[in-house]
């Protein structure tokens, strides 16, 4: 009986914890009730739509809405409250000037909710639907805005630029706004969502000089017959001296005006030709200080143009994912220029600028990616890509079998670098012409990779690589190459690439690139690099830089921000792994002992 009486209370004290549990798991499904504006504010969410908005339907931002009214017991989150005409007034300004951060306010239904804003301050609290609509629509819009300032507003993916995704999500989108709007500093939202690069700090101020000078400068429009050099008379000399003050290209002086007052001729003059050389420079043209046709239709771009380029070189500015403090490289393709960055969060980093080579516009361009430099091949082979191979060496190989060993190259039957050369013969040349065999140039002098290969693991397989063609970086225009990217100083860039690695000083870089036989190093710590397109940037000196859109990237990603659309996190983030259980088989209920363990023992 005593066994009995044990037995029965360890059922009940089980069903008792049961219960509890239960009535929590029951608690977590349902923690606010279904009434008044939370019913409301839970349809809403769950209908993924709201009317009061011109984009009604938000799948994509509807679990960081979700997440929001949670944290705020699923009330109302501007409406209803001591601060909401503050809070709601700040949230409107914030969207109003959407554009100061190169977005459009449009696209946040700025102005209508500012319409709607009178009515919905004057609303009974019993106005559930109105209440929430209202609330909502605001708090989407919101979320809009600050998902695009801190991801973009378009998948790069879809440009083909091939950006790595985000690790995981480091900005808590739903608690930043729900604090920020406790705390009333809605206001302060842009500084904590924007991207932190100083590169995006520069281009943000170059937007507000240029959009005011585009207010207050008229409209320029130079004619030129023929090159124009110092001492030669212009008419139009006022109109280009305002414009190149207008833009930081000159300092202003009276030079002009007292010209005019005597009625002297228009000289284009020395002060003059350096303002228009600083231009040039500023402009992707070749810097002679000449106004040439080339010049004058640079100068005769509308301002709003080079605003657009601004704004389009922030959206992209917005795809990369954060680097974290350390070395980084940049490439900006229609540039034709290298950065490398000791710290690439630093506010004043030491940055190496050198000159490079890109693909050629249209065929053979260098693709947009983000990889991490890994290795570095000292008197690197060259393998042969198999479109050179097809659309270049092989034509040469039937009329003549010398032309490999005038090239220092030969004939393998893999990539890998041990691999056995084989004769050239018919049968050679037939597995070449069907991919079984490869042709590599060996390292040395005329080798195309040059003395040094840095490798950073991608699949369209480039990488940045010394050259013998050094005569190609003095032109002003450099998209020359097969995709690759050619360096102007790579000895330079090793010294940076190493400076952090044990055992590699600047003898030590010198005494491995004059040796001919190819030597792979490891990075004890991988370097991201990125190879970017932006058609605007500011340099190492600051000053403001245009370059002409040698690939044609520019109206795509014009077309795309025309046609708003809420990026999905699917598109940012790399997916969570799936993790795998292996359950073991059910146990039958008849195979479980429901004696207490005192008498199974």
């Amino acid at each position: 009986m005593k066994i009995t009486i044990r037995h029965c209370t360890q059922q009940l004290l089980i069903f008792f914890l049961l219960s509890l549990l239960t009535g929590f798991l029951q608690a977590e499904e349902q923690p606010y009730p279904e009434t008044g504006v939370a019913k409301e504010i839970n349809t809403i969410i769950a209908a993924e739509q709201n009317p009061y908005l011109m984009r009604s339907s938000f799948p994509n931002r509807v679990e960081d809405l979700a997440a929001l009214y949670k944290l705020s017991g699923n009330q109302l989150l501007w409406l209803g409250n001591a601060n909401s005409e503050k809070n709601i007034h700040d949230a409107l300004g914030l969207l109003a000037n959407a554009a100061s951060h190169g977005l459009n306010p449009a696209n946040y239904d700025a102005d209508v909710l500012q319409q709607k804003l009178p009515a919905a301050l004057k609303l009974n609290s019993d106005a559930y639907l109105q209440l929430a609509l209202h609330d909502t629509a605001l708090t989407v819009s919101i979320l809009r805005f600050a998902h695009d300032l801190h991801y973009g507003t378009v998948d790069p993916k879809a440009l083909n630029f091939n950006l790595k995704p985000r690790q995981k999500k480091l900005l808590d989108l739903p608690a930043l706004i729900k604090n920020s709007v406790a705390s009333g500093t809605i206001a302060q939202l842009p500084s904590q969502v924007e991207p932190k690069l100083q590169q995006y700090t520069k281009l943000k101020q170059a937007l507000a000089t240029y959009t005011e000078l585009a207010k207050t400068t008229p409209p320029i429009h130079l004619f030129i017959k023929k090159s124009l050099r110092p001492g030669s008379e212009y008419p139009q000399l006022p109109e280009l001296q305002r414009f190149l003050i207008a833009v930081g290209d000159l300092a202003e002086e009276k030079t002009t005006e007292t010209a005019n007052a005597t009625n002297a001729p228009l000289r284009y003059t020395d002060k003059i030709a350096e303002g228009v050389k600083k231009f040039q420079l500023r402009h992707g043209l070749t810097t002679t200080g000449t106004l040439d046709k080339n010049t004058a239709n640079a100068i005769n771009v509308p301002l709003e143009q080079r605003i657009t380029q601004i704004k389009l070189a922030m959206e992209r500015l917005r795809w990369l994912p954060e680097f974290g403090p350390g070395q980084a490289v940049i490439v900006n393709i229609p540039a034709f220029q290298l950065w490398a960055f000791d710290d690439i969060e630093a506010e004043h980093p030491n940055v190496l600028n050198i000159n490079v080579v890109v693909g050629k516009s249209p065929k053979n361009q260098t693709p947009v990616l983000m990889a991490d430099m890994r290795f570095i091949n000292f008197s690197p082979y060259w393998n042969v890509p198999s479109t050179i191979l097809k659309e270049e060496i092989l034509p040469k190989l039937v009329g003549g079998k010398n032309f490999l060993a005038k090239q220092n190259m030969e004939v393998v039957a893999n990539y890998g670098n041990p691999a056995k050369p084989v004769p050239l013969n018919a049968v050679s040349i037939d597995k070449l012409k069907r991919g079984i065999f490869r042709v590599r140039q060996r390292p040395g002098k005329g080798n195309a990779l040059g003395k040094i290969k840095f490798i950073f693991p991608n699949k369209a397989d480039v990488y940045l690589h010394d050259t013998p063609s050094k005569a190609l970086f003095k032109k002003t225009r450099r998209d020359f190459s097969h995709g690759c990217v050619r360096v102007e100083n790579p000895e330079r860039l090793a010294e940076f690439v190493f400076k952090n690695q044990k055992g590699w000083d600047k003898e030590s870089i010198r005494k491995a690139m004059k040796n001919t036989t190819m030597r792979e190093v490891a990075l004890e710590k991988p370097i991201p690099v990125v190879l970017f397109y932006s058609t605007s940037f500011s340099d190492e000196n600051d000053d403001l830089i245009f370059y002409p859109d040698i690939y044609d990237h520019d109206p795509p990603l014009l077309a795309a921000l025309t046609k708003p659309e809420d990026l999905s996190d699917q598109a940012i983030f790399i997916p969570p792994k799936k993790i795998e259980v292996q359950l073991s088989a059910p146990v039958s209920p008849d195979a479980i002992d429901p004696r207490p363990t005192e008498l199974m023992q």
